[in-house]
């Protein structure tokens, strides 16, 4: 059974596929959990599909309760979620990042405000804290402009080769690595941007690794170590949410805006997509299917692995393509008109 979970500002919308479609589901039952929270991420592995995690920000807009933030946890696929007790682990309960490691489903990173990285290695029973991220020297130039005052940890991806090899994006202020588990970390190599807002991998291309940044789009080849930034044709900089193609990692989309008012705010938004291969100019995704430019905030990507298929959501609705962006089908499930005002904070596809 193919599954979808996506993430809102104020809620979980769990959506499961109703028989087996390949490649692309059509039809879809959508059931809502976790209303009242303040979202700002979700994982789960197609390794262990019956567990999601969800990232709240400390107390609830609506309801104003500090004990709603942290981390949830689903054991049966998102019918329920219980609030992990992380106690003294966690400095803090506003949980920005969330990944589930492609080697091993029980090892899971979450990532807070203030920025600091977690580890489990038994599904999110117990955590252990990765020292060492803000005795970087650039830490104290970091700081998240609407909350000056901190900074958090954006995007936590794993290297799909190298389970010890771990990439984090600091907003803002620097995209930093580890490669021994934790134990030491690198900051702002050569030609990375400063305000990482997601990261991705390619199991097909050892040691790439792809950037969507305020400061515009980022790729490496070495796992980080060094970064090029191809502009050509990409418009709006900006760049939010950035996911390869399962069938051809040089083949990538991102979404952007031109400026953070026009990303994730509905009344003033304006964002677009762009596709782009290896050594190939930007071209700007117009006419598809997908709704993009005035009254769409950015776009949240995620693939269930499957080559093309790629799905998609934005105040407008959940979106999938099966040909990496030609066209695009809307997803029929449930959209309250109140989440055209919203702005999706992440989503996660497993396949069936």
């Amino acid at each position: 059974m193919a599954r979808a979970y996506a993430a809102l500002r104020d809620r979980l919308l769990v959506c499961r596929a109703v028989g087996d479609h390949d490649p692309v589901p059509s039809d879809w039952t959508t059931v809502t959990r976790l209303e009242g929270h303040t979202l700002e991420c979700v994982a789960a592995s197609a390794d262990a599909p019956e567990r999601v995690f969800v990232g709240t920000f400390e107390g609830s807009e609506a309801r104003g309760a500090s004990e709603l933030g942290g981390l949830h946890r689903s054991t049966d696929g998102g019918d329920t979620f219980e609030r992990l007790e992380t106690g003294s682990d966690f400095v803090s309960d506003t949980v920005m990042s969330l990944t589930v490691s492609p080697h091993d489903p029980d090892v899971v990173y979450a990532g807070t405000e203030p920025s600091r990285v977690y580890r489990s290695t038994d599904g999110g029973d117990s955590w252990s804290h990765l020292e060492g991220i803000v005795d970087l020297p650039s830490a104290e130039e970091w700081y998240f402009p609407p909350r000056p005052h901190t900074h958090h940890v954006r995007w936590l991806e794993v290297d799909p080769v190298d389970p010890d090899r771990l990439y984090a994006g600091i907003e803002a202020g620097a995209f930093v690595y580890t490669e021994d588990g934790g134990e030491t970390w690198h900051e702002r190599p050569e030609g990375a941007r400063r305000d990482n807002h997601s990261l991705a991998t390619h199991p097909d291309r050892e040691g790439r690794v792809y950037a969507a940044a305020g400061d515009g789009y980022a790729e490496s080849d070495d796992g980080g170590e060094r970064w090029r930034q191809p502009q050509r044709g990409l418009e709006h900089t900006y760049c939010w949410s950035v996911v390869p193609d399962p069938g051809d990692p040089g083949r990538v989309l991102v979404s952007s805006a031109s400026g953070a008012s026009r990303a994730h705010t509905a009344g003033s938004a304006e964002s677009y997509v762009y596709r782009k291969a290896d050594g190939e100019p930007w071209e700007r995704l117009e006419d598809r299917g997908l709704p993009t430019g005035e009254g769409v905030v950015r776009a949240v990507f995620d693939t269930p692995g499957r080559p093309g298929v790629v799905y998609a959501v934005t105040n407008r609705g959940l979106f999938v393509t099966d040909d990496f962006g030609d066209e695009w089908e809307r997803v029929e499930i449930e959209w309250d008109e109140a989440l055209e005002t919203g702005t999706p904070r992440g989503i996660v596809t497993l396949p069936s």
